[in-house]
């Protein structure tokens, strides 16, 4: 028997083989209990009949009772008693050069009306971080067009940096300046939970035809359901991935890691677990450490992590921003008060770290820029004194230089959207500004 007539057999057994099918046996509250299968947790299952329109679930949580299943489409219309079928495999993502300027919606579906996608391969959406002993350490800065954010916090290739602000002070705005700035050879925007208005608005007029023709950008709107709304979080780092496994620095940008906390929290209670801390369930602490930790460096190439957490309040110690803070290799504070004034970027310099710097810039960068966090510091101590008009000249030199040159400091720390300084014009900017304070190494 020749092997062509041996597949050809076995294609027709399988095809052949009864098919399991399920029944909804309820449907409560986001998602809907299915009888009759045993499918593992993470499978994709198909809700409806033959003559029906497929609606798309995933399996999040399994019992005596049955499994449980979120949908990834809105669940009108869906009954007890319809037949569930399993399709045998996990959510698969597309990946490869092809996607560049495309738009994608949770799942990798194309939604910008550009036709079918042109990809390499279709890969599981699951992806095992790096192992911690073969990472690559950090060692090379990446440049992110940013002058506040290229030389006051340095960000080296494979970071994770946390952009923490309340709404409304420019985190979209500056997420597209770094696309447009960065040296980075893929980007990867992920906007999960953002209003179906400004989507088009961020594509257009913020990120642009240069932008998006070098980016990948994944949407999820706040209307959707919470599993697309978290899934894609993970197909957009799972894209950055398979750049990353081909040698490729790749720069991730999220916004905003908040509304994925947001998105487990409705699916952790859907399915039962108990609320903690402000209503969060324990999955949603490791779903961020487990999103977080597929980010960085890996034997070869990096993704570099900038994940906007939009903070409750303004309170920066709130549950989703003090846990992003203990995962993240860095945060940014943007700041409201600066936003109003017409600061742009709005970055608190004075309460913005990033943890590798120093392993990635010279000890003259390191030394220009604490020479300037000095003064500013200073100014800062000084300024209640400054505002009521009590300072006396000459009682501290680092404030004089401050107030002397505040134009100056403004100057160097604001930037236009259109403007995207190359790391070492920026890093002389500062020399510069530096030597006008008075300050040396």
């Amino acid at each position: 028997m020749s092997l062509l007539l041996e597949d050809r057999i076995a294609d027709a057994a399988h095809a052949a083989r009864p098919q399991r099918v399920g029944i909804v046996s309820s449907v409560v509250g986001l998602g809907l209990t299915v009888s009759g299968l045993d499918s593992a947790i993470g499978e994709i299952v198909s809700i409806g009949g033959p003559h029906d329109e497929p609606r798309l679930a995933e399996v999040v949580a399994a019992t005596t009772e049955g499994i449980r299943c979120m949908p990834l489409a809105p669940m009108t219309g869906i009954h007890a008693g319809m037949p569930v079928r399993p399709t045998g495999r996990p959510l698969l993502v597309p990946t490869g050069r092809g996607l560049f300027g495309r738009v994608l919606d949770g799942l990798g579906r194309p939604i910008d009306g550009k036709g079918p996608l042109r990809f390499d391969a279709m890969v599981p959406l699951d992806h095992a971080a790096p192992n911690s002993m073969q990472r690559a350490r950090i060692a090379s800065p990446l440049q992110l067009g940013v002058r506040a954010l290229d030389t006051m916090t340095a960000v080296g290739r494979g970071q994770r940096l946390g952009l923490f602000a309340g709404s409304g002070v420019g985190k979209s705005s500056l997420l597209s300046m770094i696309a447009r700035g960065t040296d980075a050879q893929v980007s990867v925007v992920a906007l999960v939970g953002e209003r179906g208005r400004e989507v088009r608005e961020f594509l257009e007029d913020d990120l642009g035809p240069e932008g998006l023709a070098r980016s990948i950008v994944v949407v999820s709107t706040s209307d959707e359901p919470a599993l697309m709304r978290l899934r894609a979080a993970f197909v957009a780092t799972r894209i950055a991935e398979s750049f990353r496994d081909q040698g490729a620095d790749v720069v991730l940008m999220m916004d905003s890691l908040t509304r994925v906390a947001m998105a487990q929290r409705e699916i952790g209670l859907s399915v039962g677990e108990p609320p903690a801390t402000r209503g969060y369930p324990p999955s949603t602490f490791s779903t961020l450490a487990t999103l977080l930790e597929r980010a960085g460096t890996d034997t070869v190439g990096s993704v570099t992590g900038l994940y906007t957490v939009l903070v409750d309040g303004d309170d920066h110690n709130e549950p989703i921003a003090d846990a992003a803070r203990s995962i993240l290799d860095g945060h940014i504070v943007l700041d409201r008060k600066l936003a109003v004034t017409g600061h742009f970027p709005s970055i608190d310099v004075l309460g913005s770290i990033s943890r590798v710097a120093s392993k990635v810039i010279t000890p003259g960068q390191s030394g220009d820029a604490r020479m300037l966090r000095t003064v500013m510091a200073a100014r800062k101590q000084a300024q209640d004194l400054i505002d009521v008009g009590a300072y006396v000249r000459g009682t501290n030199p680092l404030v004089d230089a401050a107030v002397d040159h505040q134009r100056d400091i403004d100057a160097f720390l604001q930037q236009r959207m259109d403007d995207q300084t190359p790391t070492d014009a920026a890093w002389a900017q500062l020399a510069a500004l530096v030597r006008m304070l008075g300050g040396t190494h």
